[in-house]
């Protein structure tokens, strides 16, 4: 038998210097890596000949890969697959194959050059990191034989394993499942070349003679499957030249060693080289002593091998696109079993057992890079995920918000928890909770904790409620770094000369002497275009190194993450050293600071630096806002809340994921969880899935905030409100009883009364026509706690309804998880899918006192609102700033629609007093403040730390509820 194809094409390109030696680089950025643009198949000129039938094979595979490719970034522009080749040596003619064909078919490609001698840990250590280079799709190894050990080839990521040489895919392509797999190139070229040469593989002897590990099982299971006889053999096996006269196809492996006889090989046997020194491009001379005329050629199967390459890139790359496509997760819930009676929250938690967050991380979609594990049961989500992510659709966006608070609570994040666990783990809808981190205030002081309750709750309870990863703390020492550097650069202007001033502000270091980046800026903003600090006049002198705040208009304030009433009016400077440098001033709670509200605002670390950079700290003395981009501290700012930015991933406890992120107030501050929480979490969930966040305190505080605040910071259109409302909270608002801590609730709340239900729902429909102003439908939660009766919730359901509500479902997660809210989960999955008509409140192109007055009469129901002379004076300062056009954020009591406390219901024809008015130009909004709202709250007679300790044989927290 004899069979063969024409004549290689020798000199396939020309060989150029194009690699060194050195550690894994990166993907090409932009053609950074990319040779210039060559014929990917050889240069024949126009006396050529025709281009052999290999050349044809190869470029029918080729315009194959580009035509796939093409279909694939139809859909998503920005794809571009990338091959990562790590190679042992400057193998330049190798290199120009490869990167000729990645051209032609439209992959971009890099070569990772190390030295030819580089040992296996070296080779080990570029495949790790590539492995975990998201922006890479496909790997292969251009190494010596030697190097190919088992340890090196399964380093690769099975799914980047292009070649096919891992166990994984060797052990899929065993077990016939091909199509999940990457089957090896060469292998595929020697089966594709002989059918296309003629060769009728079904019933032949074949032959693997020579061939070892991951080629030689791919070659016998290949050829095994178009029906020949295949055996494997190596030279030094006795019995070779039997094998080899009876074998009608032999694959070398390996080169012929000389004592081998050419004669064993008989003339009409079809013989391929495969081995890898041809495939590498360090050719041998041939195999000595084997017929030319018998010998398929090496560049044949080398250069098919190179274009099936590419192949099995566009593959890896389109299986990549399907993974970054809405799909079900393969979610792994955890069982509950609940008791009744119920046990406490902190029984609850502990009686659970949570997966590892970095198995959940996997479940939803995470790469191992894009985690940073604290612990078992935390981890933060790098940004980097929203870049891979771009092109998904985001999933609905849902917010829970309730009716005005009461002491006797209605369960807002008790809602969002078990409506995620319905969602997820009862209807199977890939869903995302995101909450905020609570403050060490409320936790020590009134409120205990914030993850949810009963079995709705996240988990670990004690590690959501204390410290978490950290983030409230890099808050506080950022803000008071600020705070800081305000009274220190008063100090030192009042206590020298220019001259002195500005040469301490630009020292002369080592005999040099230059302005740092952020001075720059400045110089820029006063409109001094020079970069030599000796070229300054002293005019510019002074103009550079004097702030001249006003003591009297610095706003900013330190903080603290406690409940600490002592500190709300302080007077600092009073030592000797501060030269009479003295002041009133003021500690909020670090969850009021401006810089809390940047990090829940903003979508990306470049955009938190220039939030911070332009935060308003004071007016100087011509009235011009002084900003902590002058002050020369942005920088550091942005240093210390670095890794706070990255939303932490926790799980609910039926093994849901959480994003829990950012604590502002919501009586003082917007009150949301973070943008890149929510961002993050609609593409993880997929167009199918669902992000339920929790706004604070009431619809009319929480949720205005939400949707004038928010969404006008980060694009995204809400899909449905959740409100949330409880029997007894309602009678509280008809005028029910007032409650006192510790002191057993009055029958009112414990036994059926439909008049007082009746008379308090008016609190309930007044906040459904407020998120009715923003045209979001609106489903009603009521929270059943046992003493409610079937006919007070049957009550509030109708009454609900008919205000105006798309649905009202009374819910049972608290004693009975995810399963107790699976109504909720489907009259919410219906809501949103109703076509939203969101809108805005009001143009934040109106004045600031229009905005304010739109909010008062339309949202809390006020006649009207009175500005004290300080407010106006405020507003004028700052409209004639340039900051009349930001939208606004009203700092008020929760407990009541008015600014006093105690008007339950739905209080009517007030006046609200606007006290005072101050600017977060950071986080983008005017803050007015309501009557005499405090930003520091204080302690109670009996604060929860009276409950709270630990366990020191165990190291368990006590008393955390």
């Amino acid at each position: 038998m004899s069979a063969r194809l024409p004549a290689a094409v020798r000199q396939l390109c020309r060989p150029r210097a194009l690699c060194r030696y050195g550690s894994y680089p990166g993907p090409p950025r932009g053609g950074q890596w990319r040779l210039r643009a060559g014929q990917a198949f050889g240069s024949l000129g126009p006396n050529s000949p025709e281009p052999p039938a290999r050349d044809s094979i190869v470029r029918e595979v080729i315009q194959s890969s580009k035509e796939v490719l093409s279909l694939l970034q139809e859909k998503n522009p920005t794809f571009k697959p990338v091959l990562a080749i790590i190679q042992a040596g400057n193998d330049n003619l190798m290199q120009e194959i490869n990167q000729n064909l990645a051209e032609e078919a439209g992959l971009d490609i890099t070569h990772i050059c190390l030295p030819p001698d580089s040992g296996e840990d070296e080779i080990i250590h570029q495949i790790l990191k590539v492995n975990e280079d998201i922006r890479v799709h496909g790997l292969a190894l251009q190494i010596s034989e030697d190097s190919f050990s088992s340890k090196v080839l399964n380093a690769l990521k099975p799914e980047k394993d292009v070649d096919g040489v891992t166990d994984v895919n060797l052990g899929r392509l065993v077990r016939g499942h091909a199509h999940e797999c990457f089957v090896s190139p060469v292998a595929r070229a020697a089966v594709e070349l002989l059918e296309k040469s003629g060769v009728n593989l079904d019933g032949k002897k074949t032959l693997v003679l020579g061939a070892h590990g991951s080629l030689e099982a791919a070659l016998q299971c290949l050829f095994q499957r178009k029906g020949s006889l295949t055996m494997s053999s190596q030279w030094k096996t006795p019995q070779l030249q039997g094998k080899l006269q009876e074998a009608d196809v032999v694959i070398l492996g390996s080169p012929k060693p000389e004592e081998i006889p050419a004669t064993w090989i008989q003339q009409d046997t079809v013989v391929l080289n495969c081995f890898h020194d041809f495939l590498s491009g360090k050719l041998r001379g041939g195999s000595p002593g084997v017929h030319v005329n018998s010998l398929i050629s090496e560049d044949d199967v080398r250069l098919l091998a190179a274009a099936l390459r590419i192949q099995n890139m566009v593959s890896s790359g389109r299986r990549w696109l399907r993974e970054q496509q809405h799909r079900r997760w393969r979610l792994h819930c955890l069982q509950l079993q609940p008791l009744s009676p119920v046990p406490s929250d902190i029984e609850i938690s502990r009686g659970q057992t949570p997966k590892a967050v970095d198995v959940l991380a996997k479940e939803i979609g995470l790469l191992a890079d894009e985690i940073e594990i604290y612990g078992k049961s935390k981890a933060k989500v790098c940004l980097s995920l929203l870049q891979r992510l771009q092109d998904q659709k985001n999933g609905k966006y849902v917010l829970v918000a309730g009716i005005t608070p009461t002491p006797l609570g209605e369960g807002k994040s008790t809602v969002t928890v078990g409506l995620v666990q319905a969602l997820t783990a009862h209807l199977k809808v890939n869903s995302f909770a995101c909450l905020r981190q609570p403050s060490q205030g409320p936790t020590f002081g009134v409120k205990g904790g914030a993850a949810g309750g009963g079995y709705a709750q996240v988990i670990p309870m004690e590690e959501f409620n204390l410290h978490l990863t950290g983030d409230i703390h890099a808050i506080t020492a950022a803000n008071n770094l600020l705070a800081a550097a305000i009274d220190t650069r008063i100090f030192h202007e009042n206590t020298q000369t220019d001259k002195a001033l500005y040469n301490r502000l630009v020292p002369s270091v080592n005999g040099v002497r230059k302005f740092s980046e952020i001075q720059l800026s400045r110089l820029k903003k006063l409109g001094i275009d020079k970069t030599d600090p000796s070229a300054l006049t002293e005019e510019e002198v002074t103009r550079f190194a004097r702030l001249n705040i006003d003591p009297a208009t610095i706003t900013w304030q330190r903080v603290l993450d406690t409940n600490d009433r002592f500190l709300r009016k302080i007077t600092i400077g009073q030592g000797s050293a501060e030269k009479g440098c003295s002041r009133q001033a003021q500690f909020d709670i670090t969850v009021a600071s401006e810089i809390m509200a940047v990090l829940a605002l903003t979508d990306s670390l470049g955009d938190m630096k220039e939030r911070l950079g332009r935060m308003v700290v004071a007016s100087d003395k011509d009235g011009q806002p002084v900003t902590a981009e002058d002050l020369g501290v942005t920088g550091a700012l942005t240093v210390l809340m670095k890794d706070a930015i990255k939303p932490n991933l926790m799980q609910t406890l039926e093994g849901t994921p959480v994003f829990v992120h950012a604590g502002p107030f919501a009586n003082i501050a917007h009150g949301n969880s973070s943008v890149l929480a929510d961002k993050i979490a609609l593409k993880l969930v997929g167009e199918e899935g669902f992000v339920v966040t929790e706004a604070g305190f009431g619809a009319d505080i929480g949720m205005e905030k939400f949707f004038n605040i928010k969404c006008r910071a980060s694009g995204l259109v809400p899909n449905a409100v959740v409100l949330v409302a409880t029997v007894r909270a309602l009678k509280m608002h008809g005028g029910g009883p007032s409650v006192t801590a510790g002191v057993p609730l009055k029958k009112e709340y414990t036994e059926e009364n439909i008049q007082l239900v009746a008379d308090g729902c008016c609190n309930l429909q007044k906040q459904i026509q407020i998120a009715q102003l923003f045209g979001v439908p609106v489903v009603v939660a009521l929270n059943v706690f046992k003493t409610d009766t079937r006919a007070e919730i049957d009550l509030v359901c109708e009454l609900a309804k008919r205000a105006g509500a798309f649905d009202a479902v009374p819910c049972y997660h608290w004693s009975a998880g995810g399963r107790g809210s699976v109504d909720l989960a489907r009259a919410v999955r219906e809501a949103a899918n109703k076509r939203s008509r969101f809108q805005f409140l009001y143009d934040v192109q109106l004045p600031i006192v229009e905005k304010i007055r739109t909010i008062a009469q339309a949202v809390y129901g006020a006649k009207d609102i009175e500005l004290s002379a300080e407010a106006q004076s405020k507003i004028d300062r700052y409209t004639q700033q340039g900051f009349g056009n930001l939208p606004i954020c009203m700092a008020k009591t929760h407990l009541s629609l008015s600014h006093e406390p105690d008007k339950k219901g739905v209080p009517r024809d007030f006046i609200l007093p606007i006290s005072d008015v101050r600017a977060s130009i950071g986080a983008g909004f005017i803050y007015p403040l309501v009557g005499t709202m405090s930003t520091m709250p204080g302690l109670p007679t009996r604060p929860c730390f009276y409950d709270i300790d630990l366990d020191t044989e165990t190291e368990q927290v006590q008393g955390l509820f």
